[in-house]
């Protein structure tokens, strides 16, 4: 009989020459399962999705009780849909006063998308400014805004009036000027391999934005729902965004993303034209459903409050000479190793110990460190013991 991992090959488009081939047959709490009683720990999450570990039993009931009502009804913005509009109360209620409105998308580069059309038409420009080493998705407008032209070139030409600053560079707000529609950037850049800003930076952002009426669009499909131990990383940082963008961890293992910003700002796709941004699935009840009950879940267990606690026991528990730099901020960590053997061969060997770990689009000599934020101190000290083991050995 052929093999999933041969169906896989065969009849999925692959992303790349080298898939890692993991078969996961069921997932736990902070745990992945294989088909032969392999058990991982997950330091991955999904890639930031996992926030409050997988298949959490609030975010399960939530799902089977919209199952028993209704699934896809209609297209976005259309019906009223109690998951939809309970959800967006529930999550506007979280941020500050200036965002009004919520648009749900179905994914983090379709909420890149959305706010890059309202900001242009919002503001008349034309002008996107991105951020060097920037990741925010593989759509075409996404992927003009990413700043690394080794993965644009290919897919030339992408949108025109885009150029990119520098992350962490006060001289280059220079180029925001009175003809910027928008600053799309992350609140810590991840792919980039989990670069913090400075304060000074942020706050600069902001100011030179509103000076210039340039909206900034902080991307936090990485880091919002307490992956940096606060809700939004913006609050880190003491501004606030006019457009929010959210995706992964947001929908509690269900595919959601959102943009959020103020009515004024998101009421100019209702006319010229009319239906001027529109979704088939965007907010889907079910997701939403999850969406809601994610959120409870880290209000209701104090998930924020552990966060700096957990990340310094990572800290603590990972001094070792051969550690280059431990970057991050909250549960959003990397570990800085020499090259990309070494990242290779300690990931691999964090496998086959059962811990899975993985690293970064545009930084392949670093480990990502993103586990669900419910890990417990033991399972911290034993994902670390085997990732000292896989470095002593290999690095």
């Amino acid at each position: 009989m052929i093999s999933n991992r041969e169906l896989f090959l065969n009849n999925l488009a692959q992303t790349s020459n080298s898939p890692r081939l993991f078969e996961i047959v069921k997932a736990e709490g902070i745990y992945l399962f294989g088909p032969n009683g392999e058990k991982y720990i997950d330091l991955v999450s999904g890639f930031n999705v996992s926030n409050i570990g997988h298949r959490h039993p609030k975010v399960i009931e939530a799902i089977k009780n919209q199952l028993d009502k209704y699934l896809h009804v209609t297209v976005y913005g259309e019906f009223v849909q109690a998951p939809q509009v309970e959800f967006a109360q529930r999550l506007l209620e979280t941020l500050p006063a200036s965002f009004q409105s919520v648009y749900f998308t179905n994914s983090g580069t379709e909420a890149v998308e959305g706010a890059m059309k309202i900001a242009k038409k919002y503001t008349g420009r034309r002008q996107i400014l991105g951020a060097e080493k920037a990741y925010h998705g593989s759509t075409q407008g996404a992927l003009s805004l990413i700043g690394n032209p080794e993965f644009q070139k290919a897919y030339a030409p992408l949108l025109p009036e885009i150029d990119f600053i520098k992350f962490n560079d006060l001289d280059s707000l220079t180029k925001i000027t009175d003809q910027t529609a928008a600053v799309v950037i992350e609140a810590i850049q991840g792919e980039a391999g989990v670069r913090v800003p400075t304060l000074e930076f942020m706050q600069a952002l902001r100011q030179t934005c509103t000076d210039h009426g340039t909206l900034l669009i902080f991307d936090e499909i990485q880091t919002g729902f307490g992956r940096t131990g606060k809700l939004f990383a913006f609050e880190h940082f003491g501004i606030v965004p006019d457009i929010l963008l959210l995706a992964k961890g947001i929908g509690g293992g269900m595919p959601l993303g959102a943009f959020v910003a103020s009515k004024e700002i998101m009421d100019v796709i209702k006319d010229n034209p009319m239906l001027g941004h529109i979704t088939t699935f965007g907010g889907h009840p079910v997701s939403c459903a999850a969406a809601m009950a994610s959120l409870q879940v880290i209000q209701d267990e104090n998930l924020l409050e552990q966060v700096e606690h957990k990340a310094q026991l990572f800290r603590e528990q990972l001094d070792h000479p051969k550690i280059q730099e431990i970057r991050g901020l909250g549960l959003m960590m990397c570990i800085q190793l020499g090259n990309f053997d070494q990242v290779y061969q300690v990931s691999s060997y964090c496998a086959a110990k059962g811990l899975m770990i993985d690293w970064y689009l545009h930084c392949e000599t670093a480990l990502r460190i993103a586990p669900p934020l419910t890990i417990a101190a033991d399972e911290i000290k034993i994902a670390c013991e085997i990732i000292l083991e896989a470095i002593e050995t290999f690095c």
